[in-house]
């Protein structure tokens, strides 16, 4: 079974979640039922991902096949850039609602600290990074939308009951400062890469002070960056001595080893995959521990190497440059 982490709310996040990112929406509904049914509880979804109606059936189909009821699982989404204006936050809520097939999700987070011009839902959907793909020199449009906006519009998702947890995404420790300088409700949980080569170690324990739970995307590393261009097959941190020694040591897989790291350092996971067998094997990290010294040989891996950047990816994959991370 997997542990989980007790949240400002005192809900419980479960440790380990199936992030759902580049999943193919035809086959998406397959694997979240599957992934259901090898004991995963804890969902990590988003508009941007495009595959929510597909994660939607999945679920249905577990609940409906007596493998759990909704009450059992934790289904988080995110806020996407297009809809940050107040006016706007709710129908994007209610549409992932709607896609999904819940009446409440457990977390909603804004997805990035970016705000772009407004994209109506009925014009395109999930709405993307660029405003007009069709110009000339198609970009991403920017929108004068204070974080407190937004963030007074995620308290009322609380308030009418359709959201239990709000929380960040993609956040520094100085936006989330000013953030719990207003914050009528806490974030409670803050998502951000993180991998042995990315440990983020102030962010991580500046959460830990403030009592936000963190939640690490990509644990895996370059793994999800390599079929889109964006990491190379040698940054893959599964290939690292110390890792290959550790899993020798345990009879585990350096996959499980990474993932045991995430997990034993206080954080939630959220690895992604299609496979049956991997599926599985990205949640059995509950029988083994890794030594102090062994944690800290992992960590000492760390390059500050940051795969999901919009600063480094948008000029080339949408011609605007936008830095979030300094």
């Amino acid at each position: 079974m997997s542990q989980k982490l007790t949240l400002s709310s005192g809900d419980k996040l479960p440790a380990v979640g199936l992030g759902v990112w580049k999943i193919a929406p035809d086959n998406v509904g397959a694997v979240v039922h599957s992934a259901i049914e090898s004991g995963y509880r804890h969902l990590d979804c988003a508009c941007d991902y495009g595959n929510e109606e597909g994660v939607g059936d999945g679920i249905q189909s577990a609940i409906e096949n007596g493998i759990c009821s909704r009450e059992d699982l934790w289904i988080t989404s995110k806020l996407w850039n297009t809809y940050h204006a107040p006016e706007h936050v709710r129908p994007a809520l209610q549409k992932s609602l709607d896609d999904l097939g819940l009446e409440y999700l457990d977390l909603y987070l804004i997805h990035f600290p970016i705000s772009l011009t407004y994209i109506p839902i009925e014009k395109r959907y999930p709405p993307g990074w660029i405003f007009n793909p069709d110009a000339d020199n198609p970009k991403m449009e920017f929108a004068s939308v204070p974080i407190q906006k937004t963030w007074q519009a995620m308290e009322e998702l609380v308030d009418s009951g359709l959201v239990k947890n709000i929380g960040i995404c993609n956040f520094t420790t100085g936006l989330m400062s000013d953030l719990l300088s207003y914050a009528r409700i806490r974030p409670s949980v803050l998502q951000v890469e993180l991998h042995p080569y990315l440990t983020q170690e102030k962010l991580v324990r500046y959460c830990q002070q403030e009592k936000i739970a963190v939640t690490g995307f990509s644990p895996l590393g370059a793994l999800s960056y390599v079929p889109i261009g964006m990491a190379e097959k040698k940054e893959s941190v599964l290939e690292e001595e110390v890792v290959v020694a550790i899993a020798e040591r345990t009879s585990k897989t350096p996959a499980q080893v990474v993932l045991r790291w995430g997990v034993q350092r206080g954080t939630a996971i959220v690895p992604k995959s299609s496979n049956k067998e991997r599926l599985k094997e990205n949640l059995d990290i509950f029988d083994f521990e890794l030594s102090d010294e062994e944690m800290q040989s992992i960590s000492s891996l760390n390059q500050n190497r940051r795969f999901n950047d919009p600063g480094d990816f948008g000029p080339t994959a949408f011609n605007t440059f936008c830095p979030i991370y300094d």
